[in-house]
Formats: structure tokens, C-alpha cells, sequence
């Protein structure tokens, strides 16, 4: 399962796009599959030079950011799964449409891309896999060159812009990738949906640490909507659309999607709290830093303040703060003694049971069935 993508002033391995005649049919999961997606990506970005020149240097140097944000990341699983959604509705790896659908699949890499950069700014998050955030990038520009104004107010407000960039050009993607008329028809209300849940999904976010949200259900729906309806349900449910699936299979999609979306979130929120800074690339513990409003952190304090009112004072006062690193192991500890640890990992292996069964039971080909039974382990079982 794809990890985060990177970010930051790195320049990514750029290698000229293959000549399309040459393109072999490519396998989700396969380094031949992310540098298939990477291709259409590096065509993309060339073909949007000679709109973006004539602004001149400063939108430039803008757009080359996005583009050095973009084509270095990770394992493409956005387009792999809108992919073998295609695929596993009878798509044709072999047909003339199939080089448009993969065009059109790797457009979720741009709109990643704009929930990223922007989730980093709302986050106030420093570094992405081992780089300086885009926000972080502009702001050391402003403060190095002695610019006038707010360094930090700049960074962030060219940020936004390059994510708005993002969001736009993922469109224009979408509807330069060549698909059939009919095909697109049924792509385009798809993605509509898609985007708006990801932007509400986001606000939810926002508002529920705002308002003290503290429910596991408040967490499950953020989850729905922030992360699991763009990262599985919806790309599964734009590869059957451009396919002509039927409602069955498209059902069966989107149970599949929803069940192994929140699964993989739940993953990233133990991750967050618990992961190796070495392989996440970003610091431990800047989830409890950060104040996010997990289901782990919901049912440590539903349990805690059932059995154990001192945890609960201890997690509502320190989450959201500047907690150095003895603060999170003791942390660590705490929702580990809870069981909340326990119960996260009890709803990741539930959930994934019944994805993979609405997957099984579908009319999705077997080559189809097979590959996402394993891009769910890996999501679910994944360390980074």
C-alpha cells in the first residue's frame, strides 16, 4: 500500500517518458505499474509547459515544485486501484482504450497531491518522508532572500496555490486522458462525488478538533470520508464506472473500498503514534502533538473514563501539545494499558474479513479478486 507521498525541494529520479508503443501491459503492485503511472504523470507535466511559461519565472518555479511533489511518490495505489477496478469489470488491458483509462486513473495522483500539501498546512506538519513540507519550502525561500512580509504567512499562501494548482490540473488530466465520450459520462459524476467527500472529510477533521469531538463514531466518519472514500472505494468505483460495471459489482466495490480505507487508517493513525521514524519519515508521536482525534485516542478516553479518570486527565491535557520524548512513551503506555491499542487492531482485522468477503462474493475476475486481496493485506499489515 502506498505510503504518503513526499515533499519538499528533493529532485526526483526523471527519466524520459516510454514511447507509447512500447508500454507492456502494466500489473498494479509491479515497479512496471508505477513507472507506467509515472510516464503519463512526466507527459502531463510537459504538456502543461507552455501554459505555465508565459506567466513568467515565479509561477514556474511553482509549477516545477508540484511537479517534484508529484513524480516522487510512492507506489501509485490510487491508480492501482481505480485500475484493477477497470480491470476487474472486464476492462481490457490489451484494448485501444486502455493507455486513456490509465491516463485518466493516474490523475488521483494530482489530487493526493492537493489533499497533502494542504492537509500539511492545516497540520502545521514540518516534514513529509524526510523532506520540508511545501509550505515549510516557501517560508526558509522568504526568510533566506529577506523578503518582506511573514515568512510563515508566504509559505502557506503559496502552498495553497500550489495545491489548488494540484486539484485543477487533475481535472485537466482527467479530461485530456481521451477516454470515450459514454466512458467519461460515467467517470465524470464519480469524481465529482470523490472530491467533495475528501474536502468534507477534511472539515469534519478540522471541526471535530475544534469542537472536542471525542467519539469513536466522530473518528470512523472522519475516516470514511477524509481517507478511505479517495484512497480505495472511489478509484475502485471509477475503474467499474469507465468499465459499464453493474450495481452489484459496483456495491461490492465500494463495501470492499470503505472497509479497507478505514482499516488502512486506522493503521496510519497506530503508525502515527507508534511508528518508526526512520521508515514513516516523520517524527513519532506528532499525531498525539498534533491533537488529532483518532479511534485510538476516542476509545483510550471512552475506556479511561470508565475505569481510569487520572489517564483521561493525563491524555486530554497533553494531546495538542508540545510533548517531548519521554511525554509520548509515557503515552505510548498509557493507551496501551487501556487496551485501545488492542481494540484498534481488534476493528483493522474485522474490517479487512469483511472487505475481502464482499470481494469474494462479487463478480470481479479472479485475476481482479487476487490482486485485491493482496494490495488489502498489504494495506492493512503495512509499517510505513
Amino acid at each position: 500500500m502506498e505510503v504518503p507521498l513526499s515533499a519538499g525541494p528533493g529532485t526526483p529520479t526523471r527519466t524520459p517518458a516510454t514511447p507509447a508503443d512500447a508500454r507492456r501491459t502494466p500489473i498494479p503492485g509491479t515497479p512496471e505499474f508505477t513507472a507506467a503511472v509515472q510516464d503519463r504523470l512526466i507527459e502531463f507535466f510537459a504538456a502543461r509547459r507552455p501554459i505555465v511559461e508565459p506567466l513568467g519565472p515565479v509561477f514556474v518555479d511553482a509549477a516545477d515544485t508540484l511537479e517534484r511533489f508529484v513524480l516522487r511518490g510512492g507506489k501509485r495505489t490510487r491508480p492501482a486501484f481505480a485500475w484493477t477496478g477497470w480491470l476487474g469489470a472486464g476492462g481490457d488491458p490489451d484494448s485501444a482504450e486502455a493507455g486513456a483509462v490509465l491516463a485518466a486513473c493516474s490523475a488521483l495522483e494530482l489530487l493526493q497531491a492537493c489533499a497533502l500539501i494542504h492537509d500539511d498546512i492545516i497540520d502545521s506538519s514540518r516534514t513529509r518522508r524526510g523532506f520540508a513540507t511545501v509550505h515549510v519550502d516557501f517560508e526558509q525561500r522568504h526568510s533566506e532572500r529577506g523578503w518582506s512580509g511573514d515568512a510563515a504567512h508566504f509559505g502557506a499562501s503559496v502552498a495553497i496555490l500550489i495545491g489548488d494548482l494540484a486539484l485543477a490540473w487533475a481535472d485537466d488530466l482527467v479530461h485530456a486522458a481521451g477516454l470515450p465520450p459514454a466512458a467519461l459520462a460515467r467517470f465524470a459524476p464519480v469524481w465529482a462525488q470523490m472530491r467533495t467527500e475528501v474536502l468534507g472529510g477534511q472539515l469534519l477533521d478540522i471541526n471535530g478538533e475544534a469542537v472536542g469531538d471525542e467519539s469513536v463514531e466522530a473518528a470512523l466518519r472522519i475516516n470514511r470520508y477524509k481517507t478511505a472514500a479517495y484512497t480505495v472505494e472511489r478509484p475502485l468505483h471509477l475503474g467499474a464506472a469507465i468499465a459499464a460495471a453493474d450495481r452489484d459489482l459496483i456495491a461490492a466495490y465500494r463495501t470492499f473500498g470503505t472497509d479497507i480505507g478505514i482499516a488502512f487508517q486506522l493503521r496510519d493513525d497506530l503508525l502515527g503514534v507508534f511508528g518508526d521514524p526512520e521508515v514513516t519519515g516523520k517524527p513519532s508521536g506528532d499525531d498525539l502533538r498534533e491533537g488529532k482525534r483518532t479511534v485510538l485516542l476516542a476509545e483510550a478516553l471512552r475506556r479511561a473514563d470508565a475505569t481510569d479518570p487520572s489517564a483521561a486527565h493525563l491524555l486530554r491535557t497533553s494531546i495538542g501539545t508540545d510533548l517531548g520524548a519521554d511525554d509520548v512513551t509515557r503515552l505510548r503506555a498509557v493507551l496501551t494499558e487501556l487496551g485501545a491499542v488492542d481494540e484498534v487492531e481488534r476493528r483493522i482485522a474485522d474490517l479487512t474479513d469483511r472487505g475481502l468477503a464482499a470481494i469474494d462474493s462479487s463478480s470481479a475476475t479472479p485475476a481482479a479478486k487476487e490482486q485485491l486481496r493482496g494490495m488489502a493485506l498489504a494495506a492493512t499489515r503495512r509499517t510505513a
